[in-house]
């Protein structure tokens, strides 16, 4: 595919997908592709609450942070994380040691992959990547394949005058090509596990280049950490689906004042994929179920709370 196409494609792709996601809730009023129930009432009567200056429980609008997880919350993560397959397709000597691989090992394996090359030349590569390559089970392209009622809440909350961002594990370069476009979350909005750059000049121009080290990982315990670092101000609202991010939840909970923490379940193999305790992807582990059920973090379940799970499908 000559560039100026595949540049074609993937700007038709973003556009697309911001047709069928914007204003959903201006016309089918709050989360539209909600079934009604406890959760969807749970978000909807928290953001009334924290944005009504009659309540106890009002936040003034600097104070309304929120925080999303990125794969398996807002987009497909199954049956491998989109970004681990980018890198696999540029490292395929690498895609028979992807199951023995730890979560640090695949991190520095995506790192070299990227290794050498600048932040730019990095995003032109992705962008290309994403406008030309689809799932093999849904034959839709990867940035297709985002939440829909995920979407809506985005949009409720900066309805609401709420501040939204992106605490992910996964890359924060990766994520930052396509967010705008796709979560209309702006770039400096997003918080993600980082590489090393090095400030070099190419042709008497200043670059950034990348070097296969690790600089931060952001997840687990260090989600808090980068939320600290990046906002300095604790979330009201936090949205996850794994262990990885137990400990954003957590430290969005020990804050003061009215805090909703949600975890979404995937339990809907007929329309994505249905896997929790046993997953390496993903993992919902016995641990966090129980510590979801102690300290009252509402469990979405796909199956039973979402009406559509993807824009495509409405």
């Amino acid at each position: 595919m000559k560039p100026l196409r595949w540049v074609k494609a993937y700007l038709f792709l973003l556009t697309s997908t911001f047709f069928l996601t914007a204003h959903a809730s201006d016309i089918n009023g709050p989360l539209p592709s909600w079934n009604e129930g406890p959760v969807k009432q749970s978000i909807i009567q928290f953001v009334e609450e924290v944005t009504n200056k009659n309540s106890s429980y009002y936040v003034p609008p600097e104070d309304r942070i929120a925080t999303f997880d990125n794969d398996g919350t807002m987009w497909l993560e199954q049956p491998m994380y989109t970004e681990v397959i980018f890198a696999l397709d540029r490292l395929p000597e690498w895609k028979n040691q992807y199951n023995k691989l730890t979560i640090q090992a695949i991190h520095h394996a995506m790192a070299v992959t990227h290794s050498g090359m600048s932040v730019e030349d990095f995003k032109t590569i992705e962008k290309k990547w994403l406008a030309t390559t689809k799932n093999p089970r849904y034959q839709r392209y990867y940035t297709e394949l985002i939440y829909q009622p995920m979407l809506e809440v985005m949009e409720y909350l900066r309805q609401n005058q709420f501040k939204v961002y992106i605490v992910s594990g996964g890359g924060q370069d990766f994520i930052r090509t396509y967010s705008e476009e796709i979560y209309h979350v702006p770039i400096e909005n997003v918080i993600g596990t980082t590489e090393k750059t090095k400030y070099v000049y190419q042709s008497k121009q200043p670059q950034l280049i990348k070097v296969p080290e690790i600089l931060f990982i952001d997840d687990n315990e260090g989600k808090p950490v980068g939320i600290n670092l990046f906002i300095g101000k604790k979330p009201i609202i936090a949205f996850g689906n794994s262990d990885g991010d137990r400990q954003m939840l957590e430290w969005t909970q020990s804050g003061q004042g009215k805090r909703l923490m949600l975890l979404v379940h995937h339990d809907d193999a007929k329309r994505e994929y249905a896997y929790d305790t046993k997953s390496k992807v993903g993992t919902f582990s016995a641990s966090l179920i129980k510590e979801a059920a102690k300290n009252h973090w509402q469990v979405i379940s796909m199956k039973n709370d979402w009406k559509v799970i993807f824009p495509f499908e409405r």
